[in-house]
């Protein structure tokens, strides 16, 4: 038997209205999916015994940058206020000697002048840098209370070797001045080195060396990485071009900015510098122009969205890099001083690491 036309328009409509509802309600489904599938990773730590790594990121001008006549006494008052905190493991922007090892080993890929030559080191050690780094690993598992000055200088000839020249400093800064001298493999031409160091305006030694020094600390930490952001294009003058292009927009405020940053460089006292470049609108800035400028940035090649990747990836590692300076250590002090523009990656990428509490630079600098 037919069905009347007014049965089948009601059970059409009824049957349409069903598919559509179920369309609708698959579709939340899957919209909702991905949030659902993400775990959660906040609070693991919450029952963990024991108190958490305190871990400072102290964003930093580079101080080849600053005005002739410098005078590395303008930093006492930062210094001070970084051995308050007392850190027990400092950490710096620069490559490691196994980076560096590696990159010699990798010319092709890295280039010639990864790094600078420890020629003159390994002539006075005989040692390459995978031994000499083996040598430094020995000493420190031994390192007593109180070195003698041969231990000291011997230490820091390997260091030397092992391309670790911001802790060979902070060895020879422990030495008293009448034993900063050749000996115990320190040879006439390293210590020409280290007096060579001694003169340089470079955060390395002027904050974090000396600051090892003064704390009693027989290192310091290398955590830069370039092996991430070691970019290949097939046109590297135009990739160039296109990056700088992107972030010369929207510069009026950090240009108004630098004008200060510039002026408080000038001052006998470098405590109030280091104080705005920590600041939370500074950096927010500088993030900006770095980034947020480059991915707007109109590229047929993505050659900005390019340096952004790039630059994530540099942070990731060197962010690794810290982290495992404090892997045996859970409850440790960490200090790590980086060009301010890294500091916003540290201290979020830093701060998501289970144990691990970020301090605020502000408050250690007020």
């Amino acid at each position: 038997m037919s069905k009347p036309a007014t049965w089948i328009a009601a059970n059409t409509t009824a049957s349409t209205t069903a598919r559509i509802a179920a369309g609708i309600a698959l579709l939340a489904f899957m919209l909702a999916a991905p949030a659902q599938a993400q775990v959660n990773l906040k609070g693991l730590d919450r029952d963990m015994t024991g108190p958490r790594a305190q871990v400072l990121v102290l964003g930093t001008v580079h101080l080849s940058e600053l005005p002739e006549g410098f005078n590395p006494a303008a930093l006492d008052g930062v210094l001070d206020r970084l051995a308050a905190f007392k850190p027990d493991i400092i950490t710096i922007e620069a490559m490691s000697g196994e980076e560096c090892d590696l990159a010699a080993r990798h010319p092709t890929k890295y280039g010639l002048d990864f790094c600078p030559s420890i020629e003159i080191a390994r002539q006075a050690t005989g040692l390459d840098v995978p031994s000499a780094m083996a040598e430094v690993a020995a000493r420190l598992k031994a390192w007593p209370a109180q070195p003698t000055p041969a231990q000291r200088r011997e230490l820091a000839a390997l260091l030397l070797a092992a391309n670790d020249r911001a802790s060979a400093y902070a060895q020879w800064l422990q030495l008293p001045e009448t034993q900063r001298r050749p000996g115990d493999g320190l040879d006439a031409a390293l210590v020409g080195l280290l007096g060579q160091i001694a003169t340089r305006r470079n955060e390395n030694y002027l904050l974090a060396s000396r600051l090892a020094a003064r704390l009693g600390l027989p290192r310091v930490h290398a955590a830069d990485d370039h092996t991430g952001d070691n970019i290949k294009v097939a046109d590297e003058e135009a990739f160039g071009k296109a990056v700088s292009a992107a972030w010369a927009t929207g510069r009026a405020e950090l240009d108004a900015r630098e004008k200060t940053v510039r002026t408080l460089s000038a001052a006998s006292d470098l405590l109030p510098l280091y104080r705005y470049v920590n600041e939370t609108g500074y950096l927010q800035v500088l993030a900006d122009v770095n980034v947020s400028a480059a991915m707007r940035a109109p590229s047929p090649q993505g050659y900005p969205r390019i340096w952004v990747a790039g630059w994530e990836t540099r942070n990731l590692r060197m962010v690794a890099n810290i982290r495992e300076a404090f892997r045996e250590r859970p409850a440790a002090r960490v200090l790590s001083i980086v060009g301010a523009s890294h500091k916003p990656w540290f201290d979020a990428w830093l701060g998501q690491m289970q144990g691990v509490a970020i301090v605020d630079a502000a408050q250690i600098l007020k």
